[in-house]
């Protein structure tokens, strides 16, 4: 059942969430096991995508024993050799030799696919199993397909992360999680591992929420960004002064200290895919239509990124907004 928290955090900091409609009939999860993963406990790992391949490393590193799949024929063999892992050949039979399985995909339809389809997690699921969904998907594809699963004993707490992949591999992501508490301390050793500050905003769907209007705000901020440094370079403006200066004032931000060089040197190397940005927004620009609230800021971003992926820079990192930018300009950084 999806219930209104104080937020958890190394620190106890307090936030308010948002309760999700009871359904009549709905079995909770199992509890009565739920205590804390620590190393030796197994742990299941779908998706070793760009962020994944790196979380699950770091469980690796830390003594959790992994069964892993990913959509990629060969890869989960390849990268289980590599990490003294098991490969599996379905999400259920990564299930079935876990007691948590984090999953770590590109939206719902997958989220939905490894937890819930023929082959998903569920097939193979003890009662009592913990699925922690780090993915970044609907806040309401994540109440239903948690929902689902308490119909088969299985928990779920939503956990998408920030910070792109060099912070997944140093194992400093920020992580937000919705869910029950008694759910995130039993993950809490597994999140511990992969992140730096792990902040427990409320009931399950408030960190899927809270992931879709950080990747919204950072967007924007990226936005304006790629704006302002052509507006620099047009008006004879130094473009190192504008960094030093701007890192130092009201202008400074992380998409300034992150973006601001690739932007300069058109290094759009794959940090964080334009397209997934773009999907995020999408996502946080619904519900904030289905809230009431204007975002419009989003919505320019959301503009500027689809033609960059018009482009065909959708794969390639969204500092490749830049392009977008120029093109409405008719002129280079």
């Amino acid at each position: 059942m999806d219930m209104p928290e104080h937020t958890e955090q190394r620190q106890q900091s307090e936030h308010a969430g948002q309760r999700e409609p009871e359904h009549a009939g709905q079995r909770e999860p199992e509890h009565a096991a739920a205590t804390p993963a620590r190393p030796g406990t197994p742990i299941g790992f779908l998706g070793l995508g760009i962020m994944g391949s790196r979380m699950a490393a770091n469980l690796c590193r830390a003594g959790f024993p992994l069964s892993v799949w990913t959509h990629t024929p060969g890869k989960a063999e390849r990268w289980a050799a590599e990490h003294d892992a098991t490969a599996c050949a379905t999400p259920a039979e990564v299930a079935a030799a876990s007691e948590i399985v984090v999953s770590m995909v590109v939206d719902g339809a997958q989220v939905q696919g490894v937890l819930l389809g023929p082959d998903g997690a569920v097939q193979a699921a003890a009662p009592g199993l913990l699925c922690v969904d780090m993915s970044t998907i609907a806040p309401a594809e994540t109440c239903r397909i948690g929902r689902a699963l308490a119909e088969h004993r299985v928990a779920m707490i939503d956990a998408p992360v920030t910070g792109s992949s060099p912070r997944a591999e140093a194992g400093t992501l920020t992580i937000m999680v919705g869910g029950e508490p008694a759910d995130f301390a039993r993950a809490m050793p597994l999140l511990d591992v992969m992140g730096e500050l792990i902040v427990h905003v409320g009931g399950r769907g408030q960190g899927a929420m809270l992931k879709l209007i950080n990747n919204a705000l950072g967007a924007a901020n990226a936005a304006a960004l790629a704006e302002a440094l052509l507006l620099a370079r047009a008006t004879g403006v130094d473009l190192d002064a504008f960094e030093q200066v701007c890192a130092a004032g009201s202008g400074g931000s992380t998409q300034l200290t992150l973006k601001a060089g690739p932007m300069r040197a058109h290094d759009y190397t794959t940090l964080f895919k334009t397209a997934h940005l773009l999907k995020d927004v999408r996502l946080c620009l619904e519900e904030a239509q289905t809230a009431g609230v204007p975002f419009p800021a989003a919505g320019h971003a959301r503009d500027l990124l689809t033609a960059t992926v018009g482009r065909g820079h959708g794969e390639r990192d969204y500092a490749s907004l830049i392009e977008a930018v120029e093109g409405l300009a008719g002129r280079e950084l």
